[in-house]
C-alpha cells in the first residue's frame, strides 16, 4: 500500500506550528490597558459592596457581595443614549451615604417619593392613603415597638430615633403622615422589625445615592443573629445522638459559600 504523500513543504509546516509570544513591552501595554479600564469602570461605574446585617433580608443575606451601578441614575446628557439612565424610582434597592455619617454606606429599599405621603399602622406601610403591596418585605418576630409599628409616633418612645430627626419629623406631618420634601426619599429595609431606617433618623437627600445593587457577585455562608428557629421548627428537627459527626474537605467547601445565590439578579 502507498503512503499518501503531504503537499505542504517542512517551511509552512514550520511555520503553522510557531508561537509568536509578545514582548515586554506589548505585554506591559497589554496589562496597564486592563488596568485603566478596572479602575475606571470601579470609579464611574461599579462598586463592590458587602452585606455586615440583617436589615434587607431576605433580599439581600448577611455574607452577600455586591455589585452596585452608579451610573444608572446619573444626570442625563451627551452619553444618554450610551447609558440607561432614570430616576430614582418606587422599590429600588439602593446604597447611599448614611445622613449620619456620610463616609458610611446603607443599602435600603426606596418606599416614598418626593411629594408622597406615608405612614404606618400596626406594621402596615400606607402611601398616599392606600395599603402598600410589598412581596418583599418580611417581618420577623421580635419585641413589640409602637414608634416602629405606628409610624409617626405622636411621643418620643424609642431611644435609637435620632433627636435632630425627631424634631424635624414633626415639621413634615400633616393629617397623620409624613410628607417627603422635594429632593428627598423615604427609605425602609426589608427585614421590617430588625432595621433602622427613615423611621429613625429620617430621608436620604437625592445627593447622597450612589447607585443601585444589580447583581450579587459571592455569598459567604453568614449566620443571622434575626433567624430564630420557631418552636415548630425545632419540633420537626431530626433527632440528634451522640456520634460524632466526620466534616471532610469537600464538606467544608460546600459549606463555605451559598452557591445558589452567586449571580442572582437584585430586585
Amino acid at each position: 500500500m502507498s503512503e499518501i504523500q503531504s503537499s505542504v513543504s517542512p517551511a509552512v509546516k514550520e511555520r503553522h506550528h510557531h508561537i509568536i509570544y509578545p514582548t515586554p513591552l506589548e505585554a506591559l501595554r497589554s496589562f496597564l490597558t486592563l488596568l485603566v479600564i478596572a479602575m475606571f469602570a470601579l470609579t464611574f461605574i461599579l462598586q463592590p459592596f458587602r452585606i455586615p446585617s440583617e436589615s434587607m433580608e431576605r433580599t439581600l443575606l448577611v455574607g452577600d457581595f455586591l455589585l452596585v451601578n452608579k451610573s444608572i441614575y446619573g444626570l442625563p446628557g451627551h452619553f444618554a443614549w450610551l447609558m440607561p439612565y432614570r430616576r430614582v424610582q418606587r422599590g429600588d434597592v439602593v446604597v447611599f451615604h448614611f445622613p449620619l455619617n456620610p463616609p458610611e454606606h446603607v443599602v435600603k429599599r426606596v418606599i416614598a417619593l418626593p411629594g408622597d405621603r406615608i405612614h404606618l399602622t400596626s406594621g402596615v406601610v400606607f402611601l398616599n392613603g392606600r395599603p402598600l403591596t410589598e412581596p418583599y418585605a418580611v417581618n420577623e418576630p421580635s419585641w413589640p415597638d409602637h414608634f416602629r409599628d405606628n409610624f409617626p409616633a405622636g411621643q418620643y418612645t424609642d431611644p435609637s430615633v435620632d433627636t435632630r430627626w425627631w424634631e424635624q419629623m414633626h415639621q413634615n406631618i400633616s393629617g397623620g403622615d409624613i410628607i417627603v420634601p422635594a429632593g428627598q426619599y423615604f427609605v425602609m429595609g426589608d427585614n421590617r422589625n430588625h432595621s433602622r431606617d427613615s423611621r429613625y433618623w429620617g430621608f436620604v437627600p437625592r445627593s447622597a445615592i450612589v447607585g443601585r445593587p444589580f447583581i450579587i457577585y459571592f455569598s459567604l455562608r453568614s449566620p443571622s443573629t434575626t433567624d430564630l428557629p420557631s418552636p415548630a421548627h425545632i419540633a420537626a428537627l431530626p433527632r440528634q445522638d451522640d456520634k460524632l459527626k466526620h466534616e471532610g474537605p469537600l464538606d467544608k467547601i460546600a459549606n463555605f459559600a451559598r452557591w445558589t445565590r452567586i449571580l442572582r439578579i437584585v430586585r
